[in-house]
């Protein structure tokens, strides 16, 4: 198929669509206001209150922390397995209070009890004093 028996339809179409004045689409579409149902604007929101700077942790605290997050948050802060969150008192409460000795052994060898259970060192290849840097890093936020 050619173009050339096309050719006056589409002449056609053009000059009619000029005519209309449709050539090209308006730059802005203005619609009469209602004066009733404006939307009364909203009292511009205060600056917020930067936030107060946390306390430096402990320097052994600190390496525990950095241990932590790179290789434990994963299951703790999601609570995978039922691992204790970070800062859950409730949960820590009676690992704390079987003795930081305890806590840190389970971390080490492993864990099964009734709400949950931990892989040895938690599958991690930390060493035993990188592991025990970190439990000692969670009871001290978690208590």
């Amino acid at each position: 198929m050619t173009i050339k028996p096309l050719l006056p339809l589409l002449t056609v179409s053009l000059f009619t669509l000029g005519a209309c004045g449709l050539e090209k689409p308006p730059t802005k579409i203005e619609f009469p206001e209602d004066k009733a149902a404006a939307p009364v604007a909203a009292a511009p929101a205060a600056p917020a209150a930067p936030a107060a700077p946390a306390a430096p942790l402990d320097p052994k605290l600190a390496a525990g922390k950095t241990l932590y997050d790179a290789s434990c948050a994963s299951c703790h802060d999601t609570a995978m397995m039922g691992a204790p969150k970070p800062g859950d008192k409730a949960n820590w409460a009676p690992r704390i209070a079987q003795g930081i000795a305890t806590v840190e052994s389970n971390a080490i060898k492993g864990f099964q009890g009734k709400v949950g259970m931990m892989p040895a060192k938690g599958g991690s290849t930390l060493t035993d004093d990188e592991i025990k840097s970190v439990v000692n890093y969670l009871v001290e936020v978690s208590k």
